[in-house]
């Protein structure tokens, strides 16, 4: 499959998805694992074949919201896994989801492929790291939180999550879009209401984002459309895991990178500002100046931050 139909069907299953996936359709995205642009089966031979250097620490990539594991990659190449696998000795592993789906579902669904990781991988699994990019942050705490229902064994070899332009306490600008289509609804016109039902028509996994619903009850918490606060839905970080915020800025002028952010998630929403930042020492929390959204999940600068995470004991 070439990269720009890969693309497009990442846009597509972000925006539509959750319809694509209930109706059976051939075009939804199914959660797996890829390596090399190809999907890779969580079964122990094939991981064998694919991972014959595999080590005891696993890391786990979870992309953001219309992306593919792709989104990860620099221009020469290299990417977080290839970089931390050469330089720390740490096995990359990445999962390519249907980002149009409930974020609790895509959780249930993690939660399920890392149990069968766990079980596959050709060696015992000493420690497993779990990186999100954006949405794919939110996906891994609705995983953890899937575990801890099911009882799922990888869960005990979580020590550290790493989470890069998380909107912890949602996306600004889905809450402004919910608002717009009441603005819209209200206005007694034909075409107006129209233009409100289709933009209404978007993904549950991006109505999702406007509050960072992780669950199912949270996802049915009835919210106004004129509430555009940020989230505070009750679903804690977990206490017993060391969790890591990294988030960024299109300014380097410290006075405008609370107010802007990376253009995408404010940085009060990726560190947690406001909610649980006192239980999270400054260490853990990082701003990183002059990047964009995108630009976090393919920046050398991220890359070095991680680094120096993974390099400190846990």
């Amino acid at each position: 499959m070439g990269k720009g139909l890969e693309t497009t069907l990442a846009v597509l299953n972000g925006l539509v998805g959750n319809y694509l996936s209930r109706t059976g359709n051939g075009l939804a995205t199914e959660m797996s694992l890829y390596r090399a642009d190809l999907p890779l089966p969580a079964e122990r031979a094939t991981l064998a074949a694919a991972y014959p250097h595999a080590t005891s620490r696993l890391v786990v990539f979870v992309h953001g919201l219309m992306n593919t594991e792709s989104i990860w990659r620099m221009p020469d190449g290299t990417d977080y896994g290839s970089l931390l696998e050469r330089d720390l000795g740490w096995t990359p592993v990445y999962v390519r989801y249907n980002t149009g789906v409930a974020i609790a579902e895509n959780g249930a669904r993690l939660s399920a492929l890392l149990e069968q990781v766990l079980e596959a991988y050709p060696v015992a699994v000493e420690e497993l790291l779990l990186i999100g990019f954006s949405m794919g942050g939110l996906v891994i705490r609705a995983a953890c939180h899937a575990a801890e229902t099911h009882k799922h064994i990888w869960r005990s070899r979580v020590r550290r999550i790493l989470y890069v332009g998380t909107p912890h306490l949602g996306a600004p600008g889905e809450r402004l879009g919910k608002l717009t289509s009441e603005v819209l609804r209200a206005i007694p016109n034909q075409y107006t209401r129209l233009i409100a039902d289709i933009a209404n028509l978007r993904s549950d996994g991006i109505q999702d984002l406007a509050h960072a619903a992780l669950r199912d009850e949270d996802r049915a918490i009835a919210r106004s459309p004129w509430d555009l606060r940020d989230a505070r839905h009750p679903v804690p970080l977990l206490p017993d895991i060391q969790h890591h915020l990294i988030a960024g800025s299109v300014f380097i002028d410290p006075r405008l990178t609370f107010l802007f952010g990376d253009t995408v998630v404010p940085v009060a929403s990726a560190t947690y500002k406001g909610h649980a930042l006192e239980l999270l020492p400054p260490e853990r929390v990082h701003v990183l100046p002059g990047l964009s959204h995108l630009a976090l999940a393919h920046s050398p600068a991220v890359y070095e931050r991680i680094k120096a995470t993974l390099e400190q004991p846990t």
